[in-house]
């Protein structure tokens, strides 16, 4: 990192650190129930104790599998996988759907009908059909993952499809370019900026629909964890469960913007 990344590193983490002193300044004066709003260092304390190894260290599992048998990695793990496996089978058919109607006007009118029909539907609102479909567990879930992620990349697919100038494509073709090489070489490169945001809003709504899936259908991930606080009144873990929830969010939205940033370089004129 360079003294640019690092000085905005440090701008951006002033306001996290005013609010935690805010916040325990109220724990500790008494403002608040500790019940209702533990201090910050109590949900650290709940943090640790959640992130540490639950099984003894034993020779035959080695030291990796008893590092791995806490809690939190094992929910990560657990939310991380419904999302991947969601979002692939959400953005792997919204992409070929989305190139297709944006590519062809045809297309374009005998799906859009349905598609403006669905979309307004939030993912939640399917919970009922997902648990009767499917069952508990990763199905019902994986389900609504699925759809959570399909519609930002569609619909981000179809604009920067539409959204290509005219004169590239009529220029293209002015210089014996078939349909196949104008969609492959101007339409397809023009469109990846747009894509890629849809790409980026996908996974961010993924890993949003994830935790409320996990509170409703399955017995294990960051969202059943929180709800199992919950039950027991465990504000600390809840907040702990919350803490890890934005951590890793944030954790795939930098992966993924600077995904972007290097997959667009081109685009920015940044490659020689």
């Amino acid at each position: 990192m360079d003294k640019r990344n690092w000085r905005e590193l440090g701008v951006g983490m002033v306001v996290p650190i005013l609010a935690i002193a805010l916040w325990q300044w109220v724990a500790v004066a008494g403002l608040v129930n500790p019940q209702v709003l533990p201090a910050p260092a109590a949900v650290w304390r709940k943090w640790v104790e959640y992130l540490l190894p639950l099984q003894p260290l034993a020779e035959e599992g080695g030291w990796l599998a008893w590092a791995l048998s806490g809690e939190l990695v094992v929910d990560t793990a657990a939310s991380l996988y419904r999302v991947v496996v969601g979002f692939a089978i959400g953005a792997g058919l919204a992409l070929p759907l989305g190139l297709g109607m944006g590519a062809s006007s045809s297309v374009y009118a005998w799906f859009n009908p349905l598609v403006q029909i669905l979309r307004p539907i939030p993912p939640i609102a399917y919970i009922p059909l997902a648990i009767l479909w499917f069952g508990l567990g990763d199905p019902p879930a994986v389900f609504l993952i699925a759809l959570g992620a399909f519609f930002p990349v569609l619909m981000n697919t179809i604009a920067g499809v539409r959204q290509v100038d005219g004169i590239y494509l009529r220029a293209a073709r002015s210089l014996g370019a078939g349909p196949g090489t104008v969609f492959s070489r101007v339409i397809l490169p023009a469109a990846v900026p747009y894509i890629l945001s849809g790409v980026r809003i996908g996974i961010g709504t993924a890993f949003i629909v994830v935790i409320v899936s996990e509170m409703i259908a399955v017995n294990s991930g960051l969202g059943y964890r929180i709800l199992e606080a919950r039950e027991y009144f465990w504000s600390d873990k809840i907040i702990a469960g919350m803490v890890s929830i934005g951590m890793l969010g944030l954790a795939i939205d930098i992966g993924m913007n600077r995904l972007n940033n290097h997959l667009l370089r081109w685009h920015r004129g940044l490659e020689h």
